[in-house]
C-alpha cells in the first residue's frame, strides 16, 4: 500500500465501538417492537431541509434525525424507530407493512429510500455503510446491511 496510501487512507472504523452501537441498537428495538427479534437492523436517518427567504437573505436549514431501520421479508414489513445518535433513548415505532402503503421507490438524486404510507405524508430513509460525526449519526459500520436493505427494498417495496 505504501506511505501515501497510509496516509491518506482517511478514519478507520472502530469496530468495538460499532459493535456495542449494534448490541444497543437490537436492545432499543427489540424493547419497543413485537417480536423485534424476527428482523434485521440498519442504522439510517432523515434530513428536513426548510427553505427561507427574508428579502436579500436566502438559505435553508436541515434538521437530521437518527433512526433504526428494522425489516423481515416474510410478511414484508418496515418498523421505524426514532432514536439519537447515542442511542439513549427511542421514540414510537412506525410500521409499514407492504400491503398497507400507497407506493415506495427510491429518489436517485437525493439517494433515499422513500416510503407513503398514504396521500398525505411520507418518510425518506438515508442508508449509509458509515458516518464519522457521532453528533448526528449513529456510529455504526454496516456495509452488508446497508446492501441487503437496499435489496429489500427496491426488490419488495419500490413500485416500478
Amino acid at each position: 500500500m505504501g506511505l501515501f496510501g497510509k496516509l491518506f487512507k482517511g478514519p478507520e472504523v472502530d469496530q468495538e465501538k460499532s459493535e456495542n452501537n449494534k448490541k444497543k441498537m437490537r436492545a432499543l428495538f427489540d424493547q419497543v417492537v413485537e417480536n423485534g427479534a424476527q428482523y434485521k437492523l440498519l442504522a439510517c436517518y432523515t434530513e428536513d431541509v426548510r427553505r427561507f427567504n427574508y428579502g436579500l437573505v436566502h438559505g435553508s436549514k436541515s434538521t437530521i434525525a437518527s433512526l433504526i431501520v428494522g425489516w423481515k421479508e416474510e410478511d414484508p414489513t418496515v418498523v421505524i424507530l426514532p432514536t439519537v445518535p447515542d442511542l439513549s433513548g427511542c421514540g414510537d415505532p412506525l410500521v409499514y407493512k407492504k400491503s398497507e402503503i400507497e407506493k415506495a421507490y427510491r429518489e436517485k438524486m437525493l439517494d433515499s429510500l422513500v416510503i407513503y404510507p398514504d396521500k398525505k405524508g411520507y418518510t425518506a430513509l438515508k442508508t449509509f455503510s458509515w458516518l464519522d460525526d457521532e453528533n448526528l449519526y449513529i456510529y455504526v459500520d454496516q456495509e452488508q446491511e446497508e446492501k441487503d436493505f437496499r435489496d429489500f427494498f427496491l426488490n419488495v417495496y419500490a413500485t416500478k
